[in-house]
């Protein structure tokens, strides 16, 4: 059965969830949307991602940003038949509004990611670079930010 490329993305993140970080599995992501130039997903607000005032709690929050970033950049990689250690070194928060529903995170750095991949190809080196993941609570606050982070993504081409 062919799927579609969101679905084997999903399906990816799922088995990357279970099998490598767990917290990822635990948050349950799921990707809305992705190509070359960003990705979307969504974290559900509830029981395992909620804190005591009812809102995503600032852990599930920072797994939705991980991943918002992180997919993006091992799926640029796997598109490019390239296997890369990717990290992340920093990361800065700013949270504007409390998120009382589902989140969705967006990275719009694809275009940078895919020029760090191909530095980290062509030098052999580890590429440092910040990336923004901005969350925001549609069903409430339509496009208006709940928090934005800043991660320093760091990746390095594997040799194989």
């Amino acid at each position: 059965m062919f799927s579609s490329p969101l679905a084997r993305a999903n399906q990816h993140l799922s088995l990357f969830g279970f099998l490598k970080v767990p917290m990822i599995g635990w948050c349950r992501p799921k990707i809305l949307s992705i190509d070359d130039k960003h990705v979307t997903m969504r974290i559900p607000l509830g029981r395992r991602t909620k804190n005591h005032l009812n809102s995503m709690y600032f852990g599930a929050l920072a797994v939705g940003a991980d991943v918002a970033g992180g997919f993006l950049a091992m799926a640029m990689a796997e598109q490019r038949g390239v296997k890369i250690s990717l990290a992340f070194k920093s990361v800065n928060a700013d949270f504007h509004k409390r998120p009382e529903d589902d989140v969705v995170f967006t990275c719009f750095d694809g275009n940078k990611i895919n020029q760090m991949i191909s530095e980290s190809i062509e030098t052999g080196h580890r590429v440092n670079q910040p990336v923004t993941i901005v969350a925001t609570c549609p069903s409430l606050h339509g496009d208006e930010p709940m928090a934005t982070f800043e991660l320093t993504l760091s990746v390095k081409k594997i040799d194989d």
